[in-house]
């Protein structure tokens, strides 16, 4: 078995896989209407009101995060990559809003009892060993007042299996970034081998991540400390097997 493909992933490989490139091809696989959509249901399964405080854990480059500073939440964005930050706080001071963007690692935060509400958007969590994400369950709760709400979006294996080819090819100008996706039935990790072909070279990475069930979440996030926990589909409405991603919502 390879340990590196099994494994997972480190700070080093997060942030070579989090890169320029990663920034480059980003409105092309999430264009402004994809992102827009998900801060309406973000805004929505979270109650949130203008005056919120909001942490964004795994803010990347701002499109989720500024978006709702914009609804009038107040947000903390936190994530690992300093190049995703620069293009979020630059994003920020063109739309106008003030946003608190931190440079750290989700699974030490320095924050107690101090927001409504934070949110892992677009399979953030489940990069680390077992051990490691439940951490970084604990600290986001930690995080929370009482009564605040956590909400992890994460894709749905069920449809992944079923209907997701295992190469994926997104193209920029004369650009192409190739996905070459695998799962390790040992470890029930998803594994993405990530080839970019931009300006003449070619440039890889590698990303991994824990794939957990609904009863898994169920189990992690009481365990740290939450009351309720549901589930919902990709747009907020009931959770299937046919649903392109499971969106946990938890209430401490």
């Amino acid at each position: 078995m390879n340990d590196k493909i099994s494994s997972a992933v480190s700070v080093p490989e997060l942030e070579t896989y989090f890169s320029e490139d990663y920034l480059y091809f980003g409105d092309v696989v999430n264009p402004p209407e994809t992102s827009d959509r998900d801060v309406g249901v973000i805004w929505n399964l979270l109650h949130l009101s203008q005056g919120c405080s909001v942490l964004d854990l795994g803010c990347g480059y701002g499109r989720i995060t500024n978006r709702l500073a914009e609804k009038g939440a107040r947000l903390v964005g936190l994530d690992i990559s300093p190049i995703l930050l620069k293009k979020a706080e630059a994003d920020a001071v063109e739309r106008g809003v003030n946003v608190e963007y931190v440079l750290g690692d989700m699974r030490s935060l320095s924050w107690r009892d101090r927001f409504d509400a934070a949110f892992l958007w677009y399979t953030t969590f489940g990069y680390f060993d077992d051990a490691d994400n439940e951490r970084v369950l604990r600290e986001a709760a930690a995080s929370l007042r009482q009564g605040g709400r956590l909400l992890i979006e994460y894709e749905n294996r069920f449809a992944f299996l079923r209907e997701r080819s295992p190469f994926y090819v997104v193209q920029c100008n004369d650009d192409l970034r190739i996905d070459i996706e695998s799962n390790d039935v040992l470890s029930d990790r998803r594994n993405i081998e990530r080839i970019f072909v931009r300006d003449g070279c070619v440039r890889r990475a590698h990303l991994s991540f824990r794939q957990y069930g609904f009863s898994e979440f169920v189990r992690m996030l009481r365990s740290v400390g939450f009351k309720t926990v549901e589930a919902y589909g990709q747009e907020g409405d009931a959770f299937t097997s046919d649903s392109s991603s499971l969106v946990v919502v938890a209430r401490k």
